[in-house]
């Protein structure tokens, strides 16, 4: 595909570094040279220096010609100008980065789609969800929902509690079907491995579990750890992320929300009335203490800083925290978080790349989602008639080696795939891949 990408800032910079990475020509468009030999030495990108709400600069950049159009500069206004006057242009399809809750409303939407403007999105509403939804799940470091949550990925690090360790991995023989969960991948050292027969669990893998619904809770009991009903939370960081998860969960939990700008501190008490907000600087160990850290059932660091989150995650960890989440943006610095024992990490760009991804596939894909800590990725397609993967069982398909059929939702039927199962016309089916095969599966259902 032909992508035109306009900001040359972080998420820019990573969506061409990932698209690129996967043979797609790409074109990036900024009025900062800096950032533009930045992004030219990391990856093979054209680059198109000026304002991308111009006409001459948007013709310089061929988007007439391209496929794709995305606009994720700073200002929110830029991206939905540049966005517009791209799909005008001539770009097959046109998305932009927004700020601003209200667009996303249903009838608002319509509007923006009708100047042109394929699909909004909001990384920041999205992080929140993530984190909403793992809230509710503890014990897990991610959770995601396929088919309206028929199926379910299942992402969990093996305490020395865990009664896995040491187990051989089910799903290989014959014998095994049918299963109501299996293991797609295991992440070890760093490195992410796709199973196959005769592989076990080791402490301190995290493991990838596609599950029935029946089957989520039993799976998360695997992990050595308990799950924790939430009921006082500290958040540190009024950014957006924060208030947003702030004001879904402040009827039903105490929350108190730390902030070292005063200002903002005050904007943020009439704005979220039943949680507690504080100003205080997060990195002062004894003002956290004395707000009552230890106490906390969750801790949530969102402030802008991902030194500032990981440094102020490990301190309520070591403080018995019992679920700790940190975003951190910086990507060097994930699998550090990691190591160090942080239960979850959330990425704005990991986030956003899950929501674009998508867009890039030839084949039809309904949900993707880029893992944190692990290079694959899970994808949720539809089959169509008389595509390849309905010609064989899945064994003889010919699939990558990096690739591992999880889950089949036919009709109301769920199914965890094993070798000998067969996929239909117009089933679900949830397929764990390493980013090399990516590209290259979707033929299978297409």
């Amino acid at each position: 595909m032909k992508i035109v990408i306009a900001g040359a800032g972080e998420m820019g910079s990573h969506l061409a570094r990932m698209l690129s990475g996967n043979g797609h020509d790409i074109t990036i468009i900024d009025s900062d040279q800096k950032l533009l030999s930045e992004v030219g030495s990391l990856a093979d990108v054209i680059t198109v220096e000026g304002d991308s709400t111009t006409f001459a600069v948007l013709r310089e950049a061929s988007v007439r010609k391209c496929d794709l159009f995305i606009a994720v500069n700073h200002e929110e206004n830029d991206n939905v100008v540049a966005a517009m006057l791209a799909k005008k242009l001539g770009a097959r399809k046109s998305i932009a980065r927004i700020d601003n809750n209200e667009y996303l409303e249903p009838n608002n939407k319509e509007m923006f789609i009708d100047m042109g403007i394929d699909y909004l999105f909001y990384p920041e509403k999205v992080a929140a969800r993530e984190v909403i939804n793992l809230l509710g799940h503890t014990s897990t470091t991610e959770y995601v929902d396929f088919s309206s949550g028929k199926l379910s990925l299942v992402v969990f690090r093996l305490e020395p509690a865990s009664s896995l360790i040491g187990r051989e991995l089910t799903g290989f023989s014959e014998d095994d079907a049918p299963l109501s969960y299996r293991t797609v991948a295991i992440t070890r050292a760093g490195q992410t491995i796709i199973p196959r027969g005769g592989e076990r669990f080791a402490e301190g893998d995290t493991v990838y579990v596609i599950a029935r619904q029946d089957a989520v809770k039993e799976v998360m009991e695997f992990s050595g750890q308990t799950n924790v009903r939430i009921k006082n939370m500290m958040i540190l960081g009024g950014s957006r992320i924060g208030v947003r998860i702030a004001m879904e969960l402040q009827e039903e939990v105490n929350i108190k929300l730390i902030d070292y700008n005063a200002d903002k501190a005050y904007r943020l008490a009439e704005l979220l009335d039943k949680t507690l907000i504080i100003n205080e600087d997060g990195r002062n160990t004894e003002a956290m203490l004395e707000e009552g850290l230890a106490n906390m059932d969750a801790f949530v660091a969102v402030t802008g800083r991902s030194e500032t989150n990981i440094l102020t995650a490990m301190l309520a960890k070591r403080m018995g925290v019992k679920k700790v989440i940190a975003e951190v943006e910086n990507m060097n610095y994930i699998n550090l978080a990691e190591s160090i024992g942080i239960d979850t990490i959330i990425n704005k760009k990991l986030v956003t790349a899950s929501n674009i991804f998508r867009f890039t596939m030839s084949t039809d894909v309904q949900a993707i989602k880029c893992l944190m800590g692990s290079d694959a990725e899970v994808l949720e397609f539809i089959v169509k008639p008389n595509s390849p993967a309905t010609k064989n069982r899945i064994r003889d398909l010919g699939l990558p080696e990096d690739v591992i059929v999880g889950g089949i939702v036919r009709g109301d039927k769920v199914f965890i795939a094993v070798g000998s199962t067969e996929i239909n016309a117009y089933d679900r089916v949830v397929v764990f891949a390493m980013p090399a095969s990516v590209a290259r599966i979707g033929t299978f259902f297409n």
